[in-house]
């Protein structure tokens, strides 16, 4: 069946081949010029029956050489790409803000879950609000569009940050801060930079908050009361805007 086989491969390339041209085919060519051989008689098929070609006698190794060089070895262009330097960002202040939601409900903690609810507090029920510890850095390439801040709570060391494991998508954490001086200065490059969020004046006395390790994504609250602050995308159906408060503003003033 073997020999059979090759007796039919034979005929079959004998018969496309230009007069003159004996191709032979082999399961186990010993030499690379054997290799070649069949190369050169299939590149054969592919140009004009009246090109001139080498015969297998005529082939020497300078030919050989010639050959791989323009028909084997492959060019490629390989492009040096110099990455970006980290960005740093600097703290340069601390405020003191009370943060309500575009719902107007307060932001209030949830310790054993160590979560950020947003509730609308009844008359009396005020002590159970939250004020957050904003911290403003400076950019390298400052935008008026966006101010980084880092939040804290008030007489905590929790802080809050956006993160993902994995493929996940990036969720809104609360986390102890054992060292608040580690925020002074924060590079780009660290994990640090969980800590960070940009805050966009809206033009509507709101702003938002980005994250900006994913800038894509927002703190927000739920539609229904007593809920957890967390993460989302901008089409989420969900309330992005919050109402940040720093000392002497009132309630309406951005």
């Amino acid at each position: 069946m073997e020999s059979e086989m090759k007796c039919n491969v034979t005929e079959m390339w004998s018969y496309k081949m230009p007069m003159g041209l004996d191709l032979e085919v082999s399961h186990h060519p010993h030499t690379m010029k054997h290799v070649v051989n069949l190369i050169i008689a299939i590149e054969r098929l592919k140009g004009s029956r009246s090109e001139v070609l080498l015969s297998r006698s005529e082939f020497r190794d300078e030919n050989l050489l010639s050959f791989v060089l323009e028909n084997i070895v492959e060019e490629k262009i390989v492009f040096e790409c110099a990455s970006a330097a980290p960005v740093q960002y600097t703290k340069t202040a601390d405020y003191q803000c009370s943060v309500t939601d575009s719902e107007k409900r307060s932001l209030v903690l949830v310790q054993n879950s160590m979560e950020l609810h947003a509730v609308m507090l009844q008359g009396g029920a005020e002590n159970r609000k939250v004020h957050l510890n904003m911290a403003t850095y400076v950019h390298p390439a400052p935008s008026a569009e966006a101010q980084t801040v880092a939040l804290g709570i008030k007489g905590t060391n929790f802080y809050l940050s956006c993160h993902k494991d994995g493929d996940n998508e990036p969720t809104l954490h609360l986390e102890t801060m054992e060292n608040p001086a580690n925020l002074a200065s924060i590079s780009s490059d660290s994990d640090m930079v969980r800590f960070l969020f940009y805050k966009q004046d809206t033009g509507l006395n709101l702003s938002t908050l980005v994250s900006v390790p994913y800038n894509n994504w927002y703190i927000s609250t739920a539609k229904e009361n007593n809920k957890p602050l967390e993460m989302c995308l901008e089409n989420a159906r969900r309330h992005r805007s919050f109402n940040i408060q720093l000392p002497g503003e009132t309630e309406g003033q951005a």
